[in-house]
């Protein structure tokens, strides 16, 4: 389970580097993309992250991407490929941030 679960984008962007890197690193298992998607902060909204996210898995190289494989999916896939590797990492980022809207506050 991931350590880091609905914080919203906006305590998303006030997260120190580090950890937004490790709370990233929880999405993909890849630290040079976590730092990518990091340092491209502040997003204006979640179709921002999730593009920028895709585009750096298609910058994966062919031994990182067999790596993330490897190491951190574990849903049944039927290719190694970026294709298949960007619905899993935005349903990931999706559970990092929560809804776009936020959750109500009880």
């Amino acid at each position: 389970m991931s350590m880091h679960h609905g914080i919203g984008l906006d305590r998303f962007h006030s997260l120190s580097r580090v950890r937004a890197i490790h709370a990233l690193y929880e999405c993909c298992c890849n630290v040079t993309w976590a730092q990518k998607i990091a340092d491209g902060r502040p997003y204006p909204g979640h179709d921002a992250l999730f593009t920028a996210a895709a585009a750096e898995l298609d910058a994966l190289s062919a031994v990182d991407l067999e790596r993330v494989f490897d190491s951190c999916v574990h849903e049944q896939v039927s290719e190694h490929t970026v294709e298949a590797l960007i619905p899993l990492v935005r349903a990931r980022l999706y559970t990092l941030l929560g809804p776009e809207e936020g959750y109500p506050e009880y």
